[in-house]
């Protein structure tokens, strides 16, 4: 009997199972995973519209976290939202705490597709610190935007990957719409060109691009062939269907 491979989800639910832990499990699963999950916060949306977030308290989450390493063991975690960069940073080191070579993956959520806005007025320097504990963030071009105001795409990208390895989704960019970019190794970019001629569009589609990342990476695929994967799993998801909410291929 072939031996699970467990891989985490710190993120909310959404109870329309497009974005968050519901759909970071089933993205696990169909890249052959067990994915475990730990609650950040209970949301009221569908997948057009999004009415209120309540936070799961700092030591709710912290007890799910080290309950589940007393059982498992985990070498991937991906992030979503979380109700500060504070609660984010301690989360990591937490993380760190258990498993000093776990690979930490964080989707920089600034704002719900249907339009909720999260961590607008927090102090980028506890961020700062994050990235420096993270192996990938995944933010797309109107995320990237939002991460310390008073620097360029081009200063931000620099200064970010310093840090950490950077998967830029292209989905909201202007210019070459859906061409992603990686910055790893400080200095090393990877562009992958949509391989679809049209996508429809879908609800939680970011969740999913780092859930699959994260997959690849427990998966020990190398850095590029792990983005490279996981843009064209994000791909099969976005054209799997014609309405909002995706499915995902089951392997």
């Amino acid at each position: 009997m072939k031996q699970k491979q467990y891989i985490l989800t710190i993120a909310g639910h959404d109870p329309s199972g497009g974005a968050g832990l519901t759909s970071d499990i089933k993205t696990f699963e169909a890249h052959g995973l067990y994915g475990l999950s730990v609650c950040t916060a209970i949301t009221v949306q569908n997948d057009i519209d999004f009415k209120e977030c309540i936070w799961i308290e700092k030591e709710v989450i912290i007890n799910q976290i080290i309950t589940l390493f007393g059982r498992f063991e985990i070498s991937v975690v991906k992030i979503g939202i979380i109700q500060s960069w504070e609660v984010l940073l301690e989360i990591v080191q937490i993380l760190k705490k258990y498993n000093p070579s776990i690979k930490i993956v964080i989707d920089p959520i600034l704002k719900a597709s249907a339009g909720f806005d999260f961590h607008s007025k927090e102090d980028l320097k506890v961020f700062e610190e994050v990235l420096h504990h993270s192996d990938f963030i995944t933010p797309n071009y109107d995320e990237i935007k939002g991460l310390f105001p008073y620097k360029s795409i081009e200063e931000k990208i620099e200064f970010i990957s310093e840090k950490t390895n950077i998967y830029l989704k292209g989905g909201h960019r202007e210019d070459k719409k859906g061409w992603d970019e990686v910055y790893h190794s400080k200095i090393v970019q990877l562009n992958i060109p949509p391989k679809a001629t049209s996508v429809f569009e879908k609800h939680g589609s970011g969740c999913v691009l780092s859930s699959a990342l994260a997959s690849n990476i427990a998966k020990e695929l190398s850095l590029e062939d792990a983005c490279i994967h996981a843009k064209r799993y994000t791909e099969q998801f976005l054209n799997s269907n014609k309405t909002l909410l995706g499915e995902h291929n089951y392997k």
